[in-house]
């Protein structure tokens, strides 16, 4: 059994490199193979305008935040990250990015109407991303029907909040049920690829759904 309490090659990194959680090597993974967060994938005269949900501890935003602070473009100069997670985000690293006008950061449940409506009014967004994940049992089949359940809030999210032509990356736990939410999204998307990157532990069950071009 892997001991999770030891650090691994990807948490060193990612501490190293100036971010919380080993998580942020899958955003990046991601980012450059599907070009998730790419200005041709937009309308040219848009910024880019992302929606981080479940972003707790903050390697997500912090990745988007940083990639924003170090292009050139106006385009992503002039970006703005929106997120919300139950629990707070680290400050061990942000150096003061999450209190800059680009960021906005709720403390709640994305499944409120509260919380809903403050997100969905700081949009529309052309990228949501997601790492959430459920609290988890050990019991595999209720880990992965609580998964689907926050996958499907993340996808009422990009359905009423992205701009045609914008992007989704979602987390689910592999399980049943799980091509049902492949299945929604290809009703939604132009492109939708299933992808593991390399920074999940090998026997996780995580796997990461991208959606390309909403229609």
């Amino acid at each position: 059994m892997a001991d999770y309490k030891k650090p691994d090659y990807w948490q060193l990194k990612a501490r190293k490199e100036g971010y919380p959680a080993r998580s942020v090597f899958k955003l990046m993974e991601i980012d450059e193979k599907f070009l998730l967060l790419k200005k041709h994938r937009y309308n040219a005269s848009s910024s880019l305008h992302a929606l981080d949900i479940g972003a707790a501890p903050g390697s997500w935003s912090l990745y988007v935040l940083r990639k924003i602070a170090k292009e050139n473009n106006s385009w992503l100069k002039n970006g703005f990250i929106a997120a919300a997670d139950l629990l707070p985000l680290s400050r061990e690293f942000d150096k003061g990015l999450f209190d800059s006008e680009n960021f906005f950061f709720v403390q709640g449940d994305v499944t409120t109407d509260e919380i809903r409506g403050v997100l969905l009014s700081k949009g529309p967004y052309s990228a949501v991303i997601s790492d959430a994940a459920p609290n988890t049992t050990g019991n595999h089949m209720v880990d992965s029907a609580r998964s689907l359940e926050l996958a499907e809030v993340v996808i009422m999210y990009a359905q009423s909040a992205l701009v045609p032509g914008g992007s989704l990356a979602l987390k689910v736990f592999q399980g049943s049920g799980v091509d049902g939410i492949f299945k929604e999204m290809k009703t939604l998307f132009e492109i939708v690829k299933s992808f593991k990157p390399q920074a999940c532990r090998g026997e996780s069950v995580e796997t990461y759904f991208i959606g390309i071009g909403k229609k």
